[in-house]
């Protein structure tokens, strides 16, 4: 019997944190990845715009009162930087393919700007009731 495995890469560097699903704590998420990615040598404009909208649409699309949502940053051997917002409500998930809102709105352009700043991006479900939204850069080149 054949069976093939998937391996996920084993992170090199790692970084988790528990923030408050408000607004407030969406803005801690943005400022504490600069401040980790640039302590790793990376560079940070690109992946700081990405975890503030993952993070915004976590505090206002994801918000379940008492609940956080967790930020976790993720380089692996293959120079991959993961992003990975994840909040408590897998049951408002993100379209599969970001799409632009009408001309007139004044949001929900949020996931086309990941779209345009990452290599991959998409959602996984988490542990009920949770989800998890994702986006990878690859080979950001340090600092």
């Amino acid at each position: 019997m054949n069976q093939e495995t998937t391996r996920t890469p084993i992170p090199v560097h790692q970084f988790t944190i528990l923030l408050s699903a408000t607004r407030r704590g969406a803005r801690l998420a943005r400022l504490l990845a600069r401040e980790q990615l640039r302590a790793w040598g990376l560079p940070f404009e690109m992946a700081e715009q990405i975890v503030a909208e993952l993070a915004s649409n976590a505090a206002l699309h994801g918000h379940v009162p008492g609940r956080s949502f967790r930020l976790a940053l993720k380089l692996t051997e293959a120079a991959t930087l993961r992003i990975e917002v994840t909040d408590a409500r897998a049951d408002r998930r993100p379209p599969g393919v970001a799409q632009p809102p009408p001309v007139y709105a004044e949001s929900g352009r949020g996931l086309l700007l990941v779209a345009a700043l990452s290599d991959r991006w998409g959602t996984e479900p988490g542990p009920p009731p949770c989800k998890t939204v994702w986006a990878e850069i690859d080979a950001p080149v340090p600092m």
